[in-house]
């Protein structure tokens, strides 16, 4: 008979508020046009990106992540100080250790939470959210701040006519809290180790600290193998979330997807057979992709807006590096 007392947390979880923050600078297809032989025209169609926002000196992936995570708390209702954890998503953050998580922790009040960083990619908001969630229902925390944020033009080969159009920078923010109903569906997620290839680093850190090449490490992908994948394979793990929470097509009002390529969105919602009145996400087209911060991003814009109110049924998913993925079915805040 074990003697370790059972844990107490919530019966479920929801999302109770969410925050973004997008870098003040605005960059139009014109920039990146001055050091790759392509065309607007070629990107949009390609890519359905027309601007993307980067940051300066200042907007670090902390200061953007605060700013985010202050948002999220107010939209919440609740006090920094009620945080019990803080996990953030990034593959921009440049030191090992400590994580990030700890100085945003800090610096917005939260007291002495558990902090850490997940480096998932694009789908790191989704992990994030499960964690989060595992949390409330355990009983380890009352309220979780998921924070997904990148400043990935840190990591863009301007040069490199594949990825230079493709990447921005912000960050996106949600607070996860106790439910009494059902408001965060179960995730499908998981990984497909051997295709890790096609979206990597070019230069590993300890490969840079020895011989120091001239390029600083950047991101580089296979852009036709990936945009098969996505389109493929993802539209099934979407189909597999809506089973899960035992929702049909018909019964979303939104869906959320990472916002990669505008024509993987519009590929998904095609294979999926959507409805037209459930409200697509398509942020892509002015914020790039925002790798971990993408999802929240374009879910506060959405709300922001009036596209999407709350409580509405919204199917999220996100895919990346690694490869790795995961979707899940929520309750808008």
């Amino acid at each position: 008979m074990s003697k370790i007392k059972p844990s107490q947390g919530a019966p479920y979880a929801r999302i109770m508020g969410v925050g973004g923050y997008r870098p003040t600078r605005v960059v139009p297809n014109e920039v990146i046009l001055e050091t790759i032989d392509s065309s607007d025209e070629w990107i949009r169609s390609r890519s359905g990106i027309a601007t993307r926002h980067w940051a300066s000196e200042e907007e670090t992936v902390a200061a953007m992540s605060v700013a985010a995570s202050g948002k999220a708390i107010a939209d919440a209702g609740i006090m920094p100080e009620q945080i019990g954890a803080v996990i953030v998503s990034t593959v921009s953050h440049f030191k090992q250790t400590p994580a990030i998580a700890t100085e945003i922790a800090y610096k917005i009040g939260a007291g002495k939470p558990a902090a850490f960083d997940i480096s998932a990619g694009c789908a790191g908001f989704g992990y994030g959210l499960t964690l989060a969630k595992g949390m409330i229902v355990e009983g380890s925390a009352e309220y979780v701040l998921v924070i997904g944020v990148e400043r990935l033009s840190d990591l863009t080969d301007l040069h490199d006519r594949a990825t230079a159009f493709l990447f921005g920078d912000g960050a996106g923010a949600v607070v996860v809290g106790p439910s009494k109903v059902p408001a965060i569906g179960p995730t499908v997620w998981g990984s497909e180790g051997d295709k890790s290839e096609t979206i990597k680093q070019t230069v590993a850190w300890d490969e840079f600290h020895a011989e120091r090449p001239e390029k600083f490490p950047a991101i580089t992908q296979e852009g036709q193998a990936v945009f098969r994948w996505a389109v493929f394979e993802m539209a099934k793990v979407a189909q597999q979330a809506l089973d899960a929470a035992g929702i049909a097509p018909e019964d979303l009002d939104v869906f959320i997807p990472h916002q990669a390529n505008m024509r993987i969105i519009d590929s998904m919602v095609k294979t999926l057979k959507l409805p037209e009145h459930v409200t697509v996400a398509r942020d892509v087209e002015t914020t790039g992709n925002t790798s971990a911060a993408s999802i929240p991003l374009a879910m506060e814009r959405l709300l922001a807006t009036g596209q999407a109110k709350s409580g509405d049924t919204a199917l999220v998913i996100g895919f990346g590096a690694g490869l790795v993925y995961a979707a899940t079915v929520v309750t808008l805040p």
